[in-house]
């Protein structure tokens, strides 16, 4: 019997440096002979990809909060069910860029949607599915926002929603890793590459004793 693989998801606000990691982590746990799968939020599955072309093109600005909810949960449904579990079941550890507690910070603490209703439509499009460790990439705003908008690329809807939102969803983060410390680990993303790097490595021996 093959056992189940390890979920590990990486969150933080725009420009902290998520995908970065995510390969240098995959890089890091291959060498260790360990299977892995990266993906990410919102995306990860075809149909769930083609709903993430309607969430974050810069064109696309009439969705609201609620409307926001719905489109990403959906889309979460979709890569859970053909896209996750299965890689876990398969035994493959599973880097994801972003998965529910990015819901929570953007539309619950950014947008202003009731925790509690971004918590039924989790449970509704995921059941009882959890990461086994969250890390939050914590960068200033301002810092982040200048290293997002130097991406270049088409999916910028977000990071023109303003200071206060930035700040607002930075807060979010940071309180989803005072509320479950036993899932999420907060890790300063301000610090060159590397220094983030080997942090999260040490984070990944301690935890899983690999």
């Amino acid at each position: 019997m093959i056992a189940r693989g390890r979920f590990i998801t990486l969150e933080g606000g725009e420009g902290a440096g998520k995908s970065t990691q995510i390969k240098r982590l995959a890089a890091w746990l291959e060498l260790s002979g360990i299977s892995v799968a990266i993906t990410r939020e919102p995306g990860g599955s075809p149909e769930a990809e083609e709903i993430r072309r309607l969430l974050v093109d810069q064109s696309s600005r009439a969705w609201d909060g609620i409307a926001e909810a719905l489109l990403v949960s959906a889309a979460r449904h979709m890569h859970v069910r053909d896209t996750i579990q299965p890689a876990l079941e398969g035994g493959a550890w599973v880097l994801c860029d972003r998965f529910y507690d990015s819901t929570t910070a953007y539309q619950g603490y950014g947008r202003g949607v009731d925790l509690v209703v971004l918590d039924q439509l989790r449970r509704i499009a995921i059941d009882t599915l959890e990461p086994d460790l969250t890390i939050i990439l914590d960068v200033d705003v301002q810092t982040g926002l200048t290293r997002a908008m130097e991406r270049r690329g088409g999916e910028t809807r977000f990071e023109q929603a303003g200071l206060s939102f930035h700040t607002r969803l930075r807060a979010g983060f940071q309180a989803l890793a005072a509320t479950e410390p036993h899932r999420c680990v907060l890790i300063d993303a301000n610090r060159p590459i590397e220094a983030i790097e080997l942090s999260i490595q040490d984070l990944i021996e301690r935890r899983f004793c690999i």
